[in-house]
C-alpha cells in the first residue's frame, strides 16, 4: 500500500471526472477509485506518496470550485480502513457496535480513520454514499469504552467540516442486530 491516500468529492459527475483527470496528470498516484455515488455525486480516490497525493487533491480541488464538495489527504491511513470500504472484514465477535453517520464521503473516510487510530476497535464497515443520497456511515466493534473513545474522536475530528450528522454506540447488541451487522 502506497503511503498516502487522497480523495476529492464533487457535486456533478462531469466535473468530478474532469477533476479527477487533472488529479492522476498533475501528480504520480494511482486511480484507486472514481465513480459517481448517490445522489449524482462524483468521488475520485487516489493513492501515492504524500507530496503526490497532496497535489493531486489540490489540483482536484481547484479544477472546478463551485462543484467540490469536500476532500481529505491522510498520510497513513489505518490498515483496517480499506477491509471495511471494500466489505473484506473477517470481524466475527462483537461486544458492542459504534455507528456514524456523515453528509458525505470524504468525512466517513476521516471519521473511521481516525478513529480506528484512537481506540482498540476493529472497523466492520465504512458505507459510502451508495443507495443512501448522499450519505454515509461507519460500523465498528470493540469494548464498550473503546467504541464511545473512537466514535467521540471521529465527531469531533469532522465536526468542523459540518458534515457530521448522528452516532450511536450499543452495548452488548441484540444477536440479531450482531448478525445484520456481519
Amino acid at each position: 500500500m502506497s503511503k498516502a491516500i487522497g480523495m476529492i468529492e464533487y457535486k456533478t459527475t462531469p466535473s468530478g471526472i474532469a477533476a479527477a483527470d487533472r488529479m492522476v496528470k498533475t501528480a504520480g498516484v494511482e486511480l484507486l477509485e472514481a465513480q459517481t455515488v448517490c445522489p449524482g455525486k462524483y468521488i475520485a480516490l487516489v493513492a501515492g506518496q504524500l507530496s503526490a497525493v497532496q497535489s493531486a487533491v489540490e489540483a482536484g480541488i481547484s479544477a472546478y470550485p463551485e462543484q467540490y464538495i469536500d476532500s481529505f489527504v491522510l498520510g497513513n491511513p489505518h490498515e483496517s480502513l480499506f477491509q471495511a470500504l471494500y466489505g473484506t472484514t473477517g470481524i466475527e465477535d462483537v461486544s458492542a457496535v459504534g455507528i456514524l453517520e456523515t453528509y458525505d464521503v470524504a468525512s466517513i473516510i476521516v471519521a473511521a480513520d481516525v478513529a480506528a487510530k484512537t481506540a482498540i476497535v476493529d472497523l466492520i464497515e465504512v458505507r459510502i454514499a451508495k443507495g443512501m443520497c448522499g450519505k454515509s456511515f461507519l460500523v465498528l466493534t470493540g469494548e464498550v469504552a473503546a467504541c464511545e473513545a473512537a466514535i467521540e474522536k471521529a465527531k469531533e475530528a469532522i465536526a468542523e467540516s459540518g458534515m457530521y450528522l448522528d452516532s450511536v454506540v450499543i452495548a452488548h447488541p441484540d444477536e440479531q442486530i450482531r448478525n445484520s451487522l456481519l
